[in-house]
């Protein structure tokens, strides 16, 4: 197992060497500049040319480059345009909301995912199943800003159950450790802080989580599916096994592996859009940072991102991976 965590953390390397260039690459060749987005259409030219050298973006663009790695392997992701602060602060500012948003989304919906896959499964055919169907097909279509603006206008303004825009309440008097809220209100005991960060999680977790829901109900109803009808399921029902120890040991396990891969490979895609969510929701997350470097065309911000998602969600891959050999022992001895 460590050969194989050794072998996926050396390819990470050239991976994130090719994505640096088509990323450099691309960013340098969007429409207009940074210097243009900074002062507006009524930039000067003369204006235009001292950003542009003060920032180095009038050096050739084989010289950024390097210029830009340089800094990046001694871990400096360069400074926002926007805000003038290291990247890499904004970042570790406005991570831990997107986390906290992120691990609400998940919970949600593969607390529900996988349930709803499982009864489709085992009602085949029937109302059940196609009441399962039918949920996540509205959950893939509907897109994720839509549901968001439904969300709240319904929950938050119509009936005023939850918080509508932030992380927590203007009345709340916090003490922050860490940046993660609701872990703040549970380390410094203060109870009603930590609910009321918690309750601000419930809408944008829930828009931001449903179509992670309708995806992993689906491919859970289908594995589970087709090792129902595997011939050792088939084997175990004929000696007569007892119907629950059958479907935790031989169904659900042996059709967890294809769920597990999808909710890995669905973090990575709910942190790095968690854009919309957190723009209805006035979220200080990553995303909403994004959104605001992607209008200014912040340079540093937009390639830190990027690179930084990448860095994630490899990471996120590797410990699915690894949960291979966890879920089933046959994937650890091969």
């Amino acid at each position: 197992m460590l050969r194989v965590i050794g072998q996926r953390l050396a390819l990470l390397i050239p991976t994130l060497l090719g994505l640096s260039i088509l990323l450099f690459l691309w960013v340098r060749n969007l429409p207009g500049g940074p210097a243009t987005a900074l002062l507006g259409d009524k930039a000067t030219p003369e204006a235009v040319a001292r950003i542009n050298e003060a920032y180095g973006f009038n050096k050739p663009i084989i010289e950024q480059y390097l210029s830009y790695m340089g800094k990046l392997l001694r871990g400096d992701f360069g400074v926002s345009l926007q805000t003038g602060r290291p990247v890499l602060e904004e970042f570790a500012t406005r991570f831990p909301a997107t986390v906290e948003l992120t691990i609400v989304a998940v919970v949600f919906a593969v607390g529900v995912a996988i349930p709803l896959g499982y009864w489709a499964a085992s009602h085949v055919g029937r109302w059940q199943d196609h009441a399962s169907v039918g949920i996540s097909l509205v959950g893939i279509v509907v897109p994720v800003f839509f549901l968001a603006f439904i969300l709240k206008w319904l929950f938050a303004i119509k009936l005023p159950i939850f918080p509508t825009d932030g992380r927590q309440s203007p009345r709340i008097d916090a003490t922050h450790i860490t940046d993660f809220y609701v872990l703040d209100g549970l380390l410094t005991r203060e109870w009603d802080a930590s609910w009321d960060a918690f309750v601000h999680l419930i809408l944008p977790g829930v828009a931001l989580g449903t179509i992670t829901l309708a995806i992993v109900a689906r491919i859970t109803r289908a594995s589970v599916l087709e090792v129902q009808n595997a011939d050792y399921v088939r084997t175990a029902r004929a000696k007569g096994l007892n119907q629950k120890l059958i479907r935790n040991r031989f169904v659900l396990r042996n059709a967890m592996l294809p769920v597990a891969t999808t909710i890995g490979l669905q973090l990575g895609l709910l942190i790095s859009g968690a854009v919309l969510t957190e723009t209805v929701f006035a979220f200080n997350g990553i995303g909403r940072f994004l959104r605001d470097a992607i209008f200014s065309l912040d340079y540093p911000v937009l390639q830190g991102f990027i690179i930084f998602i990448a860095i994630i969600y490899s990471l996120i891959n590797l410990v699915v991976d690894v949960s291979y050999g966890i879920i089933d022992p046959r994937v650890r001895v091969q």
